[in-house]
């Protein structure tokens, strides 16, 4: 009897990935419209307010400027919340109660200890839910402060950190969102009011296969991708997140199977636009750079700690050329200097162009003045 044949195992050169993510990120093949950055995206990490406006805007074609980005929060097409991993990304307002019905209860789970120290029992959460639902019914929105004081008229203590964890509490359980964004004269807000997310956005969208439309639009926005990727990204179990590719198989196409599957979304990939700069500035906690678990593919292994010291943690703003983590880059958004011109700092001299740098960081100065 023969031997069979071996098949020699399919692998992607580094150049080969980066080209394919910069397309499926939409850094390279923007999406038309604010709105369909975020729902192509899915959920877009955004702890940073700022940056994750940033993030959307630079998915989007044209040139969105803050206020853009914006309207979108204002007219209920986006909102912020805590989806996974107890992390904030903006995500789709329509799309939030599916995501959450598959992380919510895993980040309460992951939560328990920090609220067993704070005091955040059960009892405690419901009583917090009876005051804002009386507070925020009938279309109210409510700013961090206010929300603090409803908790406190409640007997809900907001000390130290618990204002805080009441409102993640709160949020992972789909009660609230933040939506609209709260203005500040003379330059971008960082806050958001909080509303409830039945009444901000009633029409929510449920898929037939949750776990395999989430599996599906990671690889959608994130491939060249595998489970190992997905579980870090969503937070979930790895056997989940096996699952999960399995269930959206007929959705994915093995593009390389070395050192585990990797795939890409079944159909035309986004059409790279001529236009699109070879050099792009992007914001703290980027998805591209952060939503995978081997970061050495967009970045030179010896430039990862200069970016972020590890997997959790603060994670600068980066510059990317042609797929590429070059550098790294600083901003203020205080009133008193958001103005003012981003500086860059390059790993290596020469690692672009200085004319194509100056280019995407003056994008950026145009999109957080206007």
């Amino acid at each position: 009897m023969d031997a069979p044949i071996a098949r020699r195992p399919r692998t992607m050169s580094v150049q080969r990935v980066r080209e394919q993510r910069l397309r499926s990120h939409r850094l390279s093949s923007p999406a038309p419209t604010v709105a369909a950055a975020a729902e192509h995206m899915l959920a877009t990490q955004a702890q940073e307010f700022w940056g994750g406006r940033w993030a959307i805007a630079q998915r989007t074609r044209g040139a969105p400027s803050v206020s853009d980005v914006d309207a979108a929060f204002d007219r209920g097409e986006i909102v912020r919340s805590w989806t996974m991993r107890g992390t904030i990304h903006i995500i789709p307002a329509r799309e939030l109660a599916w995501v959450m019905s598959i992380t919510g209860e895993r980040q309460r789970r992951q939560a328990a200890a920090v609220h067993r120290n704070e005091g955040l029992d059960e009892e405690e959460v419901a009583k917090a839910e009876r005051a804002v639902r009386a507070a925020l019914g009938g279309g109210n929105r409510l700013t961090r402060k206010q929300m603090f004081e409803v908790f406190e008229a409640a007997g809900v203590s907001t000390k130290g950190q618990r204002g805080y964890h009441t409102l993640v509490a709160l949020s992972i359980r789909s009660i609230l969102c933040q939506g609209p964004v709260a203005v500040r004269p003379g330059g971008p807000t960082r806050e958001q009011h909080w509303v409830l997310l039945e009444e901000w956005a009633p029409d929510q969208v449920w898929p037939a296969d949750p776990l395999a439309e989430f599996f599906s639009r990671y690889i959608a926005s994130h491939g060249p991708a595998g489970a190992r990727d997905f579980a870090w990204w969503t937070g979930l179990p790895l056997g989940v997140s096996r699952d999960a590719a399995e269930r959206a198989s007929d959705r994915l196409i093995v593009v390389a199977d070395e050192p585990e599957p990797q795939f890409v979304a079944v159909g035309p990939a986004p059409r790279r636009v001529p236009s699109a700069p070879s050099v792009v500035a992007l914001p703290p906690f980027e998805e591209y750079y952060l939503s995978y678990v081997d970061r050495t593919v967009p970045c030179a292994p010896e430039f990862l700690k200069a970016i972020g010291p590890a997997m959790n943690g603060i994670v600068r703003p980066i510059l990317v050329a042609n797929g590429e983590v070059v550098g790294v880059w600083t901003h203020s958004i205080a009133l008193s200097r958001h103005a003012d011109d981003p500086i860059p700092e390059l790993f290596v001299p020469d690692a672009a162009p200085d004319a194509e740098i100056a280019a995407a960081l003056e994008r950026y100065k145009v999109f957080i003045t206007s």
